[in-house]
């Protein structure tokens, strides 16, 4: 559904059974990040900015980039080796990437654990990391 203005935006939650006021909505708008983009037949309407979401994925990439060093697979598990005191940041953004099929990270000093929900997420990661982080 396209929303235009911010009075339409209203409309449409008051008829999905919230009760808001403008100002509320206006918040909200800024809180979300949504813009106003323009359509093919020239209508403005609101959006989920991907410029901050691209710009966080380079910064989380490129933290990986400066500290991981390899990547293997495991069963369904994936095996990150980083420089020495780095896993726990790696581990945060390779968590804030939120990469298709990993549960979770354990991470000590050097080391990642990435468990995954099968062999072959583990290894559609493991191979898109080393692609990611120019590893080959």
């Amino acid at each position: 559904m396209a929303i235009s203005t911010q009075e339409e935006l209203q409309k449409e939650l008051r008829k999905r059974g919230y009760e808001v006021t403008q100002a509320t909505v206006s918040r909200d708008i800024r809180r979300l990040r949504l813009v106003k983009q323009q359509t093919a037949d020239g209508r403005n309407v609101y959006a989920v900015s991907t410029v901050r979401e691209d710009r966080e994925r380079d910064r989380l990439l490129r933290v990986l980039r400066d500290s991981v060093r390899s990547v293997e697979s495991a069963q369904n598990i994936l095996v990150i080796k980083t420089e020495a005191g780095m896993a726990m940041g790696s581990a945060a953004a390779i968590d804030g990437l939120s990469i298709s099929g990993i549960i979770g990270c354990i991470a000590g000093d050097d080391t990642i654990m990435a468990v995954l929900k099968t062999t072959v997420a583990a290894e559609e990661a493991c191979w898109k990391l080393v692609q990611d982080l120019q590893l080959t």
